[in-house]
């Protein structure tokens, strides 16, 4: 019983995570995620080039005070004044330390700038590479979804729709048709053929000997010999019905 309670909660757990696995989904949130980072790298950027201009203001004031501090010295000791260029030669020296320490760290803060710079060229070339990738992986797992769906609804239409019904429907009229063709050959077989091609004749023969006798009263045929006294034609017959 343990095991299928585990069975039914990893399968459910299961369902949920590859529905939340959508490839689409997550390839649109890398290229999102990648955007974002843009920003940022350029926000620290900023701080590496505004550290190495710091630095460059600053060396150029120690050159300035260098400047000056070395123009006191030559001063003083013009003037006589030993003191005094003996303590602005001391300050002169603590300046060129100053000065050389901060040069080193301009030309650290510099190489990091161009550093900084490149691997922001570089990410940008990798963003482009992966956002055309993920864009391409989109449009193809969007065709294959819709060619998933296509496939399904071609298996439902063969499995379940016209070609099974059109199938049935015409072998029912077939059985309909064999039927009914069966029972009309035994009604025909039923009926008299020989009386009803007789019946047949014996119409057309009336019909002719009508047309005989409207010929002759009409002019258009000479009258056959009486065969009988007591025979008469249609217009005498006619005669004595006006009469």
């Amino acid at each position: 019983m343990w095991r299928r309670l585990t069975r039914m909660v990893r399968s459910f757990f299961g369902f949920f995570i590859s529905v939340a696995e959508n490839p689409e989904i997550i390839l649109e949130q890398n290229i999102r995620d990648m955007n974002d980072q843009v920003p940022r790298m350029n926000e620290s950027i900023a701080m590496v080039k505004a550290n190495a201009s710091l630095l460059e203001k600053e060396e150029a004031k120690y050159k300035n005070d260098l400047s000056d501090l070395t123009a006191k010295v030559k001063a003083a000791i013009q003037a006589g004044r030993d003191d005094l260029a003996g303590s602005f030669a001391v300050q002169l020296e603590q300046l060129r330390s100053a000065l050389a320490r901060t040069q080193g760290q301009l030309t650290t803060a510099r190489a990091a700038y161009e550093k900084a710079l490149g691997v922001k060229q570089a990410f940008l070339r990798e963003k482009e590479r992966k956002t055309q990738e993920a864009m391409n992986a989109i449009r193809d797992y969007r065709r294959a979804q819709w060619q998933k769906k296509v496939a399904d609804a071609m298996e439902q239409f063969e499995v379940a729709g016209i070609s099974q019904t059109h199938d049935e429907m015409v072998r029912k009229i077939e059985e309909m048709t064999a039927v009914n063709e069966a029972r009309m050959d035994m009604a025909l077989g039923n009926v008299d053929q020989q009386k009803i091609k007789i019946e047949e004749e014996a119409e057309k023969l009336r019909a002719n000997e009508l047309v005989k006798q409207f010929k002759v009263e009409m002019g258009l045929l000479a009258p056959e010999p009486a065969a009988a006294p007591a025979e008469k034609t249609i217009g005498a017959k006619e005669a004595q019905k006006i009469s």
